[in-house]
Order: C-alpha cells, then sequence, then structure tokens
C-alpha cells in the first residue's frame, strides 16, 4: 500500500506564483537601456520558467560563454531585484489549497533553482498562509532541479519521505527531480509551458489545469 502524501511541494515561477510580468518587466527594461525595442509579453511568458540566461537569451540571442552574455544576465538581475514584486501574485486558487491542505493535515513547500537572494525577498513579500515548511532555493544545496538533491533536501526539512510526497511544476526538469527522488509529481498547464513542449511524455503522475485539481488528484490517490 503507497503511504499517503503528507507534504505538497511547488516549483516558484509559473506554479505557485505568477512572476512573469515583473520577469518580463525586467526583460523589457534591459532592452530598451541597451537601445532594442521591448518584446511582447505573451513573447516573455512561455520562457520565465527557464529562468535568467534563458530571458536574456530571448531578448539578446546570446548564450552563456559569448561576449556580453554575463553583463547582461547581471544587469538584468540586479533590474529584477529592484522590481521583484510589482506585479507578481500567487496564481488564482493557490490562497485556497494551501488553506485546504492545512486543513487536511498537509504541509507544503517551495523548491524552486531560483536562487535565495531572490526567493526569500519574493516568499516574504507574497506571505503565503500557512507559511511553508520548507523553501528549497537553487542554490540552497550542491545541484539544482532536474537533480533530485534539492528534492530530497525539502522531504528532510518538511519531515515527510519522498514517497509521502508529491511535487507539482511546469517544467520538465521538475517533473524529472521529482521522479528521480522518488516523489509523485504533476504537470501544472497554467505555467509558463511554450507551444513546442510535451508535458505529456513527461512521465508525470498527473496533469492539472488549476491549482484547486490538487485536491482532487489528492483524493484519488488515496
Amino acid at each position: 500500500m503507497p503511504s499517503k502524501i503528507r507534504t505538497v511541494l511547488f516549483d516558484l515561477d509559473g506554479t505557485l506564483a505568477d512572476t512573469a510580468p515583473d520577469l518580463a518587466h525586467a526583460l523589457n527594461l534591459l532592452l530598451v537601456e541597451e537601445g532594442k525595442t521591448a518584446l511582447p509579453y505573451e513573447t516573455i511568458r512561455p520562457e520565465v520558467s527557464h529562468g535568467a540566461s534563458a530571458l536574456v537569451t530571448l531578448g539578446f540571442g546570446k548564450k552563456p560563454g559569448d561576449a556580453d552574455f554575463d553583463r547582461l544576465r547581471s544587469r538584468f538581475l540586479v533590474l529584477y531585484t529592484e522590481n521583484l514584486c510589482r506585479h507578481t501574485r500567487l496564481f488564482e486558487g493557490i490562497p485556497s489549497l494551501l488553506q485546504a491542505l492545512q486543513k487536511q493535515g498537509l504541509n507544503w513547500g517551495i523548491v524552486t533553482n531560483k536562487p535565495a537572494f531572490l526567493t526569500d525577498p519574493l516568499v516574504a513579500q507574497l506571505k503565503p498562509e500557512p507559511a511553508p515548511a520548507c523553501v528549497v532555493s537553487g542554490d540552497t544545496v550542491a545541484n539544482r532541479k532536474p537533480h533530485p538533491e534539492p528534492m530530497l533536501h525539502a522531504c528532510t526539512a518538511a519531515g515527510s519521505r519522498p514517497e509521502q510526497c508529491l511535487y507539482v511544476g511546469d517544467a520538465e526538469r521538475d517533473i524529472l527531480a521529482g521522479r528521480h527522488a522518488g516523489m509523485k509529481t504533476l504537470v501544472a498547464l497554467f505555467g509558463y509551458i511554450n507551444g513546442h513542449e510535451t508535458p505529456e511524455r513527461w512521465g508525470a503522475d498527473g496533469m492539472i489545469r488549476a491549482p484547486g485539481e490538487i485536491l482532487d488528484w489528492l483524493k484519488q490517490d488515496e
């Protein structure tokens, strides 16, 4: 008999919080600074889950190792830090979901590749209630997703075994990390998934179109 889920873990960008408006704003500030044309929000949103490097590549066509890449990435992070929570919000349905999990005796946490200097102030400003049992950032442990190390670190911090955890994310690396750690996984289809990706092939245990569907999935898994 499988262990009942005790902890629900979330990716941050594109799963727990809608961070795309502020990340897009920072990228467009940088583009204008560099004498380039701002990009439409619809172009930027699908790339947000892939982090700062992917956004610099999107905006400037440069990749890590290219001339100017490190300078542009550093400047992007400065601009984003200054505009961290202007329009970022928890996704609709997340606050009520967190309350429902608490009522059912479950705790929750965050596992993100976002570095702690961005994650910690953002979570503090979002003020999720109840508070997370753990927050694991991209530099909390030696490895980042898709490596299972941050997932296992989160399990320990939340007081659950991997098989008692469900991980919800909107990128293939999220599902791979959760699976490699021995967790159940769900794809957040409401997150930042671009039209070229095939989440149905990622090997998740399910896919959800709204946060509240997590509760339905937990009932089915009992």
